[in-house]
């Protein structure tokens, strides 16, 4: 009877056997963990940081004035360029945010001092950092609203009609709203609009007099582009 079990045929089938059973148990074995990894996929937490690169229109509010000069008034010129934002997301619905770019004005008498033309032009950097709160109810569709605080730093100042022009740095408001539309996990498309409450004061010097007055830029800032969810 012993000699039966040890026979080379019965030996290699059963050999033959275990290898196969062996073989399916791998293969049930790697399939449970396949699974059990795309299930852990879809429970990754995005990362709290956001990008969004944005082609930005700049609209200011055309009012100022010089003080020792009656009925007068100042403009300046809109620009559209593009602009970087950065995102951290506290929670779902908590974020801050940080606006870089970068454009430039040019100063134009009004009123009584329309005779001036193009006082002169001024670069602005306004970094602004806001705090917003973003609706997460409506799904790849995601609002937000925002208020916070600008500082805008004016450089390479150029007169015109102006014997000289200093602009001051200053600190403003802003508010904003906006949206944006997740194409997947990572990337979207976003649309946003802030207003930003900036009347930095200046001095001058027009006709060998020295002159103080306050540029009432106000600017809309209307931006549209895309977004990346690390």
């Amino acid at each position: 009877m012993m000699r039966n079990w040890i026979r080379p045929g019965r030996g290699i089938t059963l050999g033959i056997a275990l290898a196969v059973l062996g073989l399916q148990q791998a293969v049930a074995a790697d399939a449970q963990v396949v699974h059990a990894r795309k299930g852990t996929a879809h429970l990754v937490e995005p990362s709290p940081w956001q990008l969004r690169l944005r082609t930005l229109a700049v609209i200011t509010d055309d009012k100022g004035n010089v003080n020792e000069i009656p009925g007068s008034g100042l403009s300046f010129s809109d620009t559209a360029i593009p602009e970087l934002d950065v995102t951290y997301y506290f929670s779902d619905n908590l974020a801050a945010e940080l606006i870089l770019g970068t454009t430039h004005a040019n100063i134009y008498g009004e009123g009584t001092i329309g005779g001036l033309a193009k006082i002169g032009k001024t670069w602005v950097l306004p970094p602004t950092l806001t705090l917003q709160y973003h609706f997460t109810d409506s799904g790849a569709f995601k609002p937000y609203i925002g208020a916070g605080v600008n500082y805008s730093i004016f450089y390479n100042q150029d007169t015109g009609s102006a014997d000289a022009l200093h602009v001051k740095n200053a600190f403003g408001g802003a508010v904003q709203v906006g949206f944006d539309y997740a194409l997947d996990q990572h990337w979207g498309v976003n649309f946003d609009v802030k207003k930003l409450f900036l009347e930095p004061k200046f001095d001058a010097v027009v006709g060998g007099a020295n002159v103080t007055g306050k540029a009432k830029l106000n600017p809309w800032l209307i931006g549209t582009g895309v977004s990346y969810r690390f």
